[in-house]
């Protein structure tokens, strides 16, 4: 479980890092808030509307929930290397 636990916390501090070698220094508290709107209202929408659409579109089977979630994430991935991660740049000279 310790395992779990530092892998827990990598995954959730990696995009934070990532974001924080895009962003010019003196908007770091701004685009940090924005960001956490991406985290949030996604979780909140799923709260609100997840179970709507497993019982309209899923026929009520949960492990569609666990699709959506896996597609959305194949997306993220695959959306990663368009971002300019300036401290990749410095960390490969």
């Amino acid at each position: 479980m310790v395992g779990v636990g530092i892998a827990w916390s990598s995954i959730l501090s990696m995009p934070y890092a990532i974001l924080t070698g895009s962003i010019p220094g003196g908007k770091l508290g701004i685009y940090m808030g924005i960001f956490n709107f991406f985290i949030v209202i996604p979780q909140i929408l799923a709260a609100t509307i997840l179970g709507f659409l497993l019982k309209s579109f899923f026929w009520n089977e949960s492990i569609f929930a666990l699709v959506i979630g896996g597609v959305s994430f194949i997306i993220a991935a695959a959306l990663v290397p368009i971002v300019d991660d300036v401290d990749d740049v410095y960390a490969k000279k």
